[in-house]
């Protein structure tokens, strides 16, 4: 109780514009972690995750394809974002939504929602450039082969929607973006497909 007492307004009122989360789950989540706003963040996070992946089974089937046109006409993106009623994909919150991601979209250029949608022989080519430049320093095998796994996860956070930081805010990557609308608006929410159109390519 007194951790709890300890946590200052200002910090709460920090950790809630980072996370979208509510005024005591900001509190507890700050006495958890004494008063640490990154492991804060990342405990919220996880339990947002949970929320969010006890939805993920539940059916999505309305939602809406939307359109964003960028830069006086050179780069448009069209997103199928689905929620499971119609009701909330006609909400305000639901539109800025999709709305933030085909802005993302245009900014970011991913190739791939999700690193499950990148062939195999494309992880394979990035593992042998990487091991190429990696040929002539003087380091143990294994220890190779856990930086090439580490610039493996970089390049999926590079090209995968998903795992690309949300250029409004970057501390939080695109999934973490759409479970904090899922816990939000209390419905499975899933990014089916996009497509990104550039002038002259």
């Amino acid at each position: 109780m007194e951790k709890t007492q300890n946590i200052s307004a200002e910090l709460v009122k920090n950790l809630r514009s980072m996370t979208g989360a509510g005024f005591v789950d900001c509190k507890n989540a700050l006495a958890e972690t004494g008063g640490d706003l990154e492991k804060a963040v990342e405990s919220l996070r996880k339990k947002g995750l949970a929320k969010a992946q006890k939805k993920a089974g539940r059916e999505a089937k309305e939602g809406l394809i939307y359109s964003y046109i960028h830069a006086g006409g050179r780069i448009g993106v069209l997103i199928e974002i689905n929620c499971e009623t119609d009701f909330v994909a006609r909400t305000p919150e639901f539109q800025e939504l999709a709305k933030n991601i085909a802005m993302h979209v245009a900014a970011a250029n991913p190739l791939y929602i999700k690193r499950d949608a990148v062939q195999p022989e494309i992880i394979a080519k990035e593992k042998e450039i990487y091991r190429e430049q990696l040929a002539s320093m003087e380091k143990p095998q294994a220890v190779k082969e856990k930086i090439i796994e580490g610039k493996l996860e970089k390049y999926f956070q590079d090209v995968c929607l998903l795992e690309q930081p949300f250029i409004k805010d970057p501390s939080k990557n695109i999934s973490a973006v759409i479970d904090a609308e899922v816990a939000r608006l209390g419905e499975n929410i899933v990014l089916k497909r996009f497509v990104r159109y550039q002038l002259g390519e």
